[in-house]
């Protein structure tokens, strides 16, 4: 009888705490979604010597750098990288986009949690690595070099 009680208690206590976890504002498939504008800005130094801003922009659902990191630290035997990172992505896609010419782009972008991928080729390299959180209203991101990730001088 105390056994029976006692998983009876322990799939009561699951019960109610399923219940009150949040409801996912997106679907990971790609059915109903709530979308928002994000507009990604580049502010450059004047003292650049990057002419052309065809660079791309790369919002990703999880750190590309951390799980590219845990796949090469952990091997798995008989796994690629793609599937590791689909894996990790869980069904949502990558989504890429291109600056224009006065370096602004904008894009669809589900409600969740992204990671802003950008690489500035020149003479100093800069690179752009941010986690921004998506919800229902629009968003404006700047990439300054203040705010860049890494800043590699090239010779």
């Amino acid at each position: 009888m105390l056994r029976l009680a006692l998983v009876g208690a322990l799939f009561t206590a699951g019960w109610l705490v399923y219940r009150t976890l949040p409801v996912p504002t997106t679907t990971y498939n790609g059915q109903a979604a709530e979308f928002a504008t994000l507009q990604v800005i580049l502010r450059r130094d004047l003292k650049s010597t990057t002419t052309t801003l065809d660079v791309p922009v790369e919002l990703y659902p999880v750190d590309i750098v951390a799980v590219r990191h845990e796949f090469f630290t952990e091997r798995r035997a008989g796994e690629r990288f793609d599937d590791f990172l689909k894996q990790r992505m869980r069904g949502r896609t990558p989504i890429n986009a291109r600056f224009d010419v006065e370096g602004k782009t904008s894009m669809r972008v589900p409600a969740g949690s992204w990671w802003i991928h950008v690489t500035l080729p020149g003479d100093e390299e800069l690179e752009w690595r941010l986690p921004v959180s998506v919800g229902d209203n629009n968003q404006v991101i700047e990439l300054t070099p203040q705010n860049a990730y890494t800043r590699t001088k090239t010779f």
